[in-house]
């Protein structure tokens, strides 16, 4: 698709120093609409920007929206590294439908995603640990107070130059078992990467902030006492050797970390138990020793270990509040394969020319 390019009037000066996560974004901003009839039109590079849309918007009133999330990496002979897009076009297509929203093709969202990044390549940090966090994202723009799908949409994509999600940074975090929130039921949008879900999830994360914790777990919502996952990461625990996780079978979000990490563990013989992990036998797990590390994935932080587990009075300690040998190994695998450190015998990185 032709991609109309809009040149700003001046440039922002580029953050130096800590860069912490989503404070800093780009000159330029990728956006392209769709309408009913029409279909996906006026591609579009500008400047960086508020936005401006009729109160009566959809997206206000319906939450009609979706998002992803991934990152640009610059190795150290240069080249810009995309790590596996083509699963978050195929997630952002699959929460699309779920929402009632267009898809966006595969390739297009690869080439909308390759082209703002391009543009924006100065941007992309060079700091240990340092990307540019990309957001490609969707919302209904139709005015009409009225619940049905709108009939037109603006996608976008805005980029920011970013450091450690936690501040923690890899090192462990205590994590708050919520037991009265409920993140996602079978039949919902759990498996969708939508705002609703995050915005649902904020009342047992302050709860677990004043309560000293940096996370919370959730547990299934129709038993509540499966593991599914923590914060708006998935979860993985080694018990007694083996590495259980929760299974996606539409509460738990398909996460692109998440497959490349079981990927890694099969690779290096791990036997992997996607199976619904009781709290009750978690924790019990935790006492006598047979939970040996546990830790968070996703696109933001990559590696999350979790060093402490509250519920109900009750306190595991995991690997004495030590990140895991087979933790830090993961880490070091993956975003040495992000960052092209390491060699990707996958196929998972994606140069943009």
């Amino acid at each position: 698709m032709e991609i109309k390019f809009e040149q700003a009037k001046s440039l922002k000066e580029k953050p130096t120093g800590s860069l912490g996560f989503g404070k800093y974004y780009t000159d330029y901003m990728f956006v392209c609409d769709w309408d009913q009839g029409i279909g996906w039109h006026d591609a579009r590079i500008v400047p960086y920007a508020p936005l401006q849309f009729d109160p009566a918007s959809m997206v206000l009133h319906y939450a009609q929206e979706t998002f992803e999330g991934l990152k640009a990496y610059r190795a150290k002979d240069g080249r810009i590294l995309l790590f596996r897009p083509e699963m978050n076009a195929r997630r952002f297509a699959n929460s699309n439908i779920r929402m009632s929203m267009p898809t966006l093709d595969e390739d297009l969202f690869i080439e909308f995603v390759e082209a703002i990044v391009k543009k924006e390549q100065d941007w992309i940090p060079t700091n240990e640990g340092e990307s540019l966090y990309i957001r490609p994202f969707m919302f209904a723009t139709e005015p009409a107070v009225g619940v049905h799908p709108s009939n037109s949409y603006k996608f976008m994509i805005i980029l920011s130059p970013v450091g450690a999600y936690y501040e923690e940074g890899v090192n462990p975090v205590k994590i708050y078992v919520e037991d009265e929130f409920v993140r996602a039921t079978l039949g919902g949008t759990g498996f969708a990467k939508c705002g609703g879900n995050y915005a649902g999830s904020l009342a047992a994360q302050v709860k677990a902030e004043k309560l000293g914790y940096s996370q919370v777990l959730w547990l299934d919502g129709v038993h509540r006492k499966y593991v599914e996952e923590v914060g708006s990461m998935n979860v993985m625990f080694k018990i007694d050797g083996k590495i259980v996780t929760a299974p996606c079978e539409g509460t738990v979000l398909p996460g692109v970390t998440r497959d490349s990490i079981i990927t890694l563990l099969k690779s290096w013989g791990y036997e992997i138990v996607e199976r619904h992990l009781s709290i009750d036998e978690l924790m019990e797990a935790g006492h006598s020793g047979k939970l040996e590390e546990a830790w968070g994935t996703g696109t933001a932080a990559v590696i999350s270990p979790i060093g402490e587990l509250y519920y109900k009075g009750d306190v595991v300690t995991v690997h004495n509040f030590m990140t895991g040998e087979l933790t830090q190994k993961l880490y070091d695998t993956l975003t040495g394969i992000q960052w092209g450190n390491i060699e990707d015998s996958f196929g998972w990185t994606r140069s943009i020319e």
